[in-house]
């Protein structure tokens, strides 16, 4: 919509600087994360413009819109595009996007440009996945994190099987604890214990899905994941050791890439209650697409870029199972960073073909 136009091309603009990140330092690259979070609010706000309006009204201002739609916005699938929603995430209809443009050969020429270039998705993954410590011969944070979860997992299961019956004063034998009887009480204390074993159980399949790589490669061509297994690692490391001086700035980099992803969905939320108040959900929308029920199958996970980065806390462990850091690592991680990418300004600074970063975090 044309009242959307400046924000949303800011907002790629700003996804084209965030990709040339490797030359700056790292205020200018929070002070630009940080106004994209801005652009993506003010996108979302708007949406309230359109809705002062009653859908009679709505009706005769439609006419103005056609043949423009949310469905045909070039800008809206650079932004999509930039970000790193990938094809096959997109519902069907959606896959086919490119149609919609016509003999438009600039556009479909941006819109393939964007697809060849590496997405800001692809160049987070890349960082995460030479984030220090995840060296096998090193520190080897997974490791010791699988080790920490194991053991976890075993002392929740001994709490679990033990059968904590309250203790049984003198005259209560028959009657139970506060007239409760005894039976009831077992009855009670068996069913806590098996439903204590179950999500036992449900928890040791989610973390088997994070430590055996061929289930998490799965669940990645299932769409269900978006990072790769060391890069879903380097995210893990960064949440744990976040209070680190040289995690900081990368910990507060994965929070603002949850933002803008929690951001973009509101925008197509506040979206679809908008189109669904006022044109209803049969119509069509000004794009040919089915309108509400398109809009609405876009309101999955399936949309969601950084995913991975809202579930991450599905594999927190109290603070007292994080592995503590050995003396060296915990010195590496005690030297903060110039670049927002962990990189000194003194160290040689290049990008190789595919965009990604040659210097470790």
């Amino acid at each position: 919509m044309q009242f959307n136009f400046f924000p949303i091309n800011s907002y790629i603009y700003e996804k084209d600087y965030i990709k040339k990140i490797v030359k700056l330092n790292s205020y200018l690259f929070f002070v630009i994360m940080n106004e994209s979070v801005v652009l993506c609010q003010l996108l979302v706000d708007q949406v309230m413009i359109l809705e002062t309006m009653t859908p009679l009204d709505f009706m005769d201002f439609r006419d103005y819109l056609s043949p423009a739609s949310g469905f045909q916005s070039l800008q809206f699938r650079l932004l999509e595009n930039k970000l790193g929603v990938k094809q096959e995430h997109r519902v069907k209809y959606n896959q086919q996007y490119t149609r919609v443009f016509g003999n438009d050969a600039e556009a479909i020429r941006a819109i393939e440009r964007s697809e060849e270039e590496p997405s800001l998705a692809q160049l987070v993954q890349q960082w995460l996945e030479r984030t220090p410590g995840l060296e096998a011969e090193g520190f080897n944070f997974w490791g010791k994190y699988h080790r920490a979860v194991q053991v976890l997992l075993r002392e929740h299961r001994r709490l679990a099987e033990v059968r904590s019956m309250p203790s049984k004063p003198w005259g209560s034998q028959i009657i139970g604890i506060n007239c409760v009887p005894l039976r009831h009480q077992e009855e009670v204390t068996e069913a806590k214990r098996q439903h204590k074993l179950f999500d036992l159980e449900k928890r040791k399949e989610v973390f088997d899905s994070i430590f055996d790589p061929s289930v998490h490669t799965a669940l990645v061509s299932r769409g269900e994941r978006r990072f790769s297994h060391k890069a879903l690692q380097g995210a893990i490391m960064i949440t744990f050791y976040r209070d680190e001086p040289r995690f900081s700035q990368p910990h507060q980099l994965l929070m603002l890439l949850m933002d803008i992803d929690s951001l973009i969905t509101k925008w197509r939320y506040n979206h679809v209650i908008m189109v669904q108040r006022m044109i209803g959900s049969a119509q069509l929308g000004t794009g040919g697409s089915s309108g509400y029920q398109y809009l609405r199958s876009t309101l999955s996970d399936r949309y969601k870029v950084f995913l991975d980065l809202f579930n991450l806390s599905t594999f927190l462990i109290p603070r007292d199972y994080i592995p503590p850091l050995s003396r060296h690592m915990k010195s590496t991680l005690s030297m903060s960073r110039d670049n927002a990418f962990g990189i000194n300004n003194d160290e040689e600074i290049s990008a190789t073909s595919d965009g990604s970063l040659e210097e470790s975090m």
